[in-house]
């Protein structure tokens, strides 16, 4: 198992129960003594960014949930460190943040494309230590991230997709039912 940083998957069990990660993979973007934070890479809200950011009237772009913490704060990914000043390097080629004014100008213009950027209401976040706990109980199979899996052109395939190129016991998991006492 990969140990927690940032630029590591972390994808759900596939018998985890909690609703917020129910069959999803996170990009861990922070992993620090005090806590971890990241995005859910696999779920999206009923909402565009249009509808919850005035100035981007007109950008009819997808929102994805980054999870069930600060759910009244909009983050964003994107694959363009050029366009966008002042992002942060979680693995290479994807970066987090940067100029939000910046981002908006080159969506209205054409000149920054939206398949290479993911906007995310809220985030997933761990205290101190509860990220390892959760690793140690395996609530989370973890692995390198990679540029293809962050910007899925199909968000229902991602979380199957990270497991099936780790293969073996890993790829059997694509089929278990979500509850094993329906089968």
């Amino acid at each position: 198992m990969t140990p927690p940083t940032p630029g590591i998957l972390l994808i759900s069990d596939p018998f985890l129960k909690d609703p917020n990660f129910t069959r999803t993979v996170i990009l861990l973007c922070e992993h620090q003594d005090e806590g971890s934070f990241g995005f859910v890479l696999n779920k999206t809200v009923h909402a565009k960014l249009e509808d919850v950011v005035k100035e981007a009237e007109g950008l009819d772009l997808p929102l994805y949930e980054g999870g069930p913490v600060q759910k009244n704060t909009l983050h964003f990914l994107h694959r363009q460190p050029v366009l966008i000043p002042g992002g942060t390097e979680v693995i290479k080629g994807v970066y987090w943040g940067g100029d939000f004014e910046e981002v908006l100008g080159q969506l209205r213009d054409g000149t920054l494309n939206p398949d290479d950027i993911r906007f995310f209401v809220g985030y997933s976040g761990w205290s101190a230590g509860q990220l390892n706990d959760e690793l140690e109980q395996k609530t989370w199979i973890t692995r390198q991230a990679n540029l293809q899996l962050v910007f899925h052109h199909d968000k229902d395939l991602v979380w199957q997709e990270a497991l099936k190129e780790l293969g073996g016991e890993y790829r059997q998991m694509i089929n278990y039912p979500i509850d094993p006492q329906l089968n």
